[in-house]
């Protein structure tokens, strides 16, 4: 298996189109199609399963991504120390669900890094994707909330994924409201009363 083929791999997987990756790496489909059938064939493993509306990446295929995305960035640090090539970005990847501060930090980090030596991707999704985009290396980062009656499950999935959470920190309960709502006008120590908490 080469490192042209894990490219490949990587950037159908990006475009979600073996037809729309071609063109990004100008080349012919059917030569790309090959070349991912074969990286397929050595590691014995289906990466996509192949539709009408394109590719998409099956669960094995997470996984060798995660591995083809670390062998190929590997392989990009070492031709740019040893054959003074200029390097290609670094990606940086983080699933979250919507969670505005999060899509702030992520920002924040963006225009404190720049650009030009980073690739950076929020890719905004569900809780048990999130857990899947970091268990694969899909996403370096994930952004999750446990509550009191998720906290329990959620441990377990992650030492059962090898994962390790890190508290940021903690949120109380709020509620978002239109600035006319009648209770916008309440003061916020009453709010307490007015709030039901799950137990």
């Amino acid at each position: 298996m080469t490192v042209q083929q894990l490219r490949h791999v990587i950037m159908a997987a990006e475009k979600g189109s073996i037809t729309e990756a071609a063109k990004a790496l100008y080349i012919s489909q059917p030569s790309l199609s090959a070349s991912i059938r074969e990286a397929e064939k050595e590691a014995g493993v289906t990466v996509f399963t192949r539709g009408c509306a394109g590719v998409a990446l099956t669960a094995e295929g997470m996984e060798f991504l995660g591995y083809a995305r670390q062998a190929v960035q590997q392989m990009e640090l070492l031709e740019a120390r040893y054959l003074g090539g200029r390097p290609e970005k670094v990606r940086f990847c983080v699933s979250a669900q919507h969670y505005t501060f999060a899509a702030s930090a992520f920002a924040e980090l963006v225009q404190r890094c720049g650009q030009e030596r980073y690739e950076f991707i929020l890719n905004e999704t569900q809780t048990h994707q999130i857990i899947e985009d970091v268990r694969n290396r899909f996403s370096d980062l994930g952004v999750l909330c446990l509550s009191r009656s998720s906290e329990g499950v959620l441990r377990k999935v992650f030492r059962d994924c090898g994962l390790g959470f890190h508290e940021l920190f903690t949120a109380a309960p709020h509620v978002f409201l239109r600035r006319e709502h009648p209770l916008a006008a309440r003061e916020k120590s009453r709010w307490r009363t007015c709030v039901r908490t799950p137990g």
